[in-house]
């Protein structure tokens, strides 16, 4: 149990691992402007050109830098930035005000960015807000360079680096100065700060409210990004808890490597099989040499996320052509577009509610432009033969059913175009809302798998957003209405004859996947980096033992009791000499 102290934040665990080492509080300089009123406009205008080329230049060459440490699909963020800054009707815009109003460049600047600025903050979407603090490096860079000032870089080498906020390009500018995590007042799992960080595998805790007062530069801090800790100038007592869990990673990374070709089975031979989520194409070979054992969810609405435009049929062909032929004969299963809620929709839509709105399923059968290529770009795809499709969000039988004749109708059509398609795929569907877990066994009749994303399910039992630092607490994946909803959802698809997998993030967390196992799960699709625990965990434990873990989990009342009978678990009959780093990587009840 972690050390008790008033010296511990709590935010966010936005990318994992566990770093110590000194702090480095970095106060970005904001550049104030003031309202005043120029007499040479060629002058100033002659500045704002010169800033926009200076910024696109520092932006070209972090572009560059990220395409090196993150890959190219990662570094179209820097990509998107440096649009902004050859947007011919914004650049007319501020030059225009500078020829009638008369003032400085560097105000008609600040004043038209920060227009867009607050239409993303007023939309009251997460996923906007946290967007709207990339336009504000953007802002920052154009007047620094206005005003002719170099940007001196005073961090230390191998810093903590404490921010209220990390753009992307403070991310991997800090990765240059080697910098060991990150800790953060605002931003959440789905921030640009979040992305980079798990990309360059460094720990990082985001949303941890006033660190950048409770912390100064110097302090001693122990960040540990599993449990969304930041403990400040660690006592003795905590510095050997903290020391003794770093070991005991170290060993088990070096554990790891010896299972990754052997198969994820229970010591009973209780076969499991454990696959990978893919979300940029540069994890695909991390996958493999991971040994997953196939791709059980591709988040395509993330694959494509690089581009200006949705992706036609024939773009979406050769990806999942080259994913399926890649990972043959493993099955890969391709989600369709899951757009809405946390991600921004391709039109100007504004709504309330977007998690409750126009997202997922809903929104695709609105948009059959959209769904459509992408169903024949799949359906061609699946000639090899392992290749599924399975679709977002779905609350009713009416949904599956009209999805279904779309697909039939993608078939028919590709057949008269004289395209080469899967006569029969598989599909399935996303359980991810308590309506569809009410009807599983109705829904088994009709598809050929399941596929549980938890993130959303648990979001939307609880009534929970998970990236919201204020409630986040509340997010309890071991809830026993999440272990109730898991146990149904199982039963109904094994009644059926059909495949149950779970894609979210519970499928790696390596408290829950005694659990899972238990429940009789068939599949875990979990990220490249957890692929090797995961399949450690399962060939560690005994089925029969398990799914006796399972049935009392069932009968429990609270998410407390379940974490501490699984604890128990470990202690008592894990098969393994590190069984302790289990329990290790999710304790942070003796905080509280």
């Amino acid at each position: 149990m972690i050390p008790k102290g008033e010296n511990i934040l709590h935010g966010i665990p936005a990318a994992p691992g566990i770093q110590i080492g000194k702090a480095y509080l970095y106060l970005r300089d904001i550049e104030r402007v003031k309202e005043e009123k120029i007499i040479d406009v060629e002058e100033a205008i002659e500045n704002l050109l010169f800033a926009l080329e200076k910024s696109k230049k520092e932006l070209k060459k972090i572009f560059n830098l990220a395409v090196d440490k993150l890959g190219s699909k990662r570094a179209a963020i820097f990509e998107a930035q440096i649009m902004i800054l050859d947007d011919p009707i914004l650049i007319q815009k501020i030059i225009e005000r500078i020829k009638t109003e008369k003032k400085s460049s560097d105000f008609i600047v600040h004043d038209e960015i920060s227009k867009y600025q607050k239409m993303m903050i007023d939309s009251n979407e997460r996923y906007m807000t946290e967007r709207s603090q990339d336009i504000e490096d953007i802002k920052n860079r154009i007047i620094r360079n206005i005003r002719r000032k170099k940007w001196v870089s005073r961090i230390t080498d191998g810093a903590i680096i404490v921010a209220e906020s990390i753009s992307p390009a403070d991310a991997v500018l800090f990765n240059r100065v080697n910098a060991k995590g990150y800790v953060t007042d605002f931003g959440g799992l789905t921030s640009h700060a979040a992305i980079v960080a798990r990309s360059l595998d460094i720990p990082a805790v985001l949303g941890a409210s006033e660190a950048t007062i409770n912390i100064n530069t110097g302090d001693d801090l122990i960040v540990d990004g599993f449990n969304g800790l930041v403990v400040i100038n660690p006592t003795n007592e905590q510095l050997e808890y903290f020391n003794e869990k770093i070991k005991k990673l170290s060993e088990f990374d070096e554990e790891l490597a010896k299972v990754k070709e052997l198969p994820a089975e229970t010591i009973d031979k209780h076969k499991v099989k454990l696959m990978g989520n893919l979300d940029f194409i540069n994890e695909l070979e991390v996958l493999i040499n991971n040994g997953a054992e196939g791709i059980g969810l591709i988040r395509t609405e993330q694959l494509f996320d690089g581009l200006d435009e949705f992706p036609d049929e024939d773009q979406q062909f050769d990806i999942f052509k080259h994913i399926a032929e890649s990972m043959y004969p493993h099955e890969i299963v391709i989600r369709t577009f899951d757009i809405g809620g946390d991600k921004v929709l391709p039109f100007d839509v504004k709504e309330d509610n977007p998690f409750l709105g126009w997202r997922g399923v809903r929104f695709l059968l609105d948009n059959l432009q959209l769904l459509k290529p992408q169903i024949k770009a799949i359906l061609r795809a699946a000639v090899t033969k392992n290749v599924k499709m399975m679709v977002p969000m779905i609350t009713s039988i009416k949904e599956v059913r009209r999805v279904k004749e779309i697909v039939n109708e993608c078939r028919e059509e590709l057949e008269i175009e004289g395209k080469d398609c899967c006569n029969k795929s598989d599909f399935g569907i996303m359980i991810e809302v308590p309506s569809a877990v009410y009807i599983a066994d109705d829904l088994s009749k009709e598809v050929g798998f399941f596929s549980i994303g938890t993130n959303d399910l648990i979001q939307y039992t609880l009534a929970v957003d998970r990236g919201n630092e204020i409630v986040s607490s509340l997010y309890q994946e071991f809830h026993p209405s999440i272990i109730r909803s898991l146990k149904k959802v199982i039963d109904d698809g094994k009644a059926n004859g059909i495949e149950v997998s779970i894609c979210g993030e519970m499928a790696g967390d390596p408290i829950a996947v005694p659990i899972l196992v238990g429940l009789g799960i068939d599949s875990l699709s979990v990220s490249s980096y957890s692929l090797p625990r995961i399949k450690k965990i399962i060939r560690g434990i005994e089925f029969n033992i398990a799914k006796k873990l399972a049935d009392k989990c069932l009968k429990l009342e609270t998410e407390e009791e379940i974490q501490e009978l699984v604890k128990k678990f470990y202690k008592n009959h894990f098969y393994d000499d590190v069984s302790q780093i289990f329990e290790d990587l999710n304790d942070n009840n003796g905080t509280d």
